[in-house]
């Protein structure tokens, strides 16, 4: 069985509350779910991508703590 490895992206929105999606990786599929409001996607390409997508269309958070 293929050991499960974990990483989120987080983005704060506008009014500075922190919104956070979680990447689970098992094999070549991607499980993201978002803390926020529960959205749940499995994706195989990109899913950072999808993660960012999803935190700045659905909570209009776009500020990168890494940046």
């Amino acid at each position: 069985m293929p050991s499960m490895t974990t990483s989120r992206v987080t983005r704060w929105d506008r009014h500075g509350r922190e919104h956070t999606v979680h990447v689970r990786k098992s094999g070549v599929r991607r499980q993201l779910s978002c803390d926020t409001c529960g959205w749940d996607e499995r994706v195989q390409f990109l899913p950072w991508l999808k993660a960012g997508e999803h935190l700045a269309e659905a909570h209009q958070a776009t500020v990168d703590p890494s940046a």
